[in-house]
């Protein structure tokens, strides 16, 4: 299964997103995304995307202003 990295770091809302749902669009089901961003809003609206997408958030943390996501594309 491949993983693939988006660095959004610098980005403001809604890049942050956009970025992601292109990304997610042009991978095969079951392939994972790692996001990495700085924009605090993300912790929420990464959330609400991957549910409203049906993909699952596996997991998502906070570490010295970064914010790191891992997205499995259902």
């Amino acid at each position: 299964m491949s993983k693939k990295v988006l660095d959004t770091s610098g980005l403001r809302c809604p890049l942050p997103l956009l970025k992601t749902q292109k990304e997610l669009s042009q991978m095969a089901s079951g392939e994972m995304l790692s996001v990495i961003s700085t924009d605090p809003g993300t912790q929420q609206d990464f959330k609400v995307l991957t549910e409203q997408m049906g993909h699952a958030l596996l997991s998502s943390e906070a570490t010295a202003g970064k914010y790191y996501y891992c997205i499995q594309k259902q």
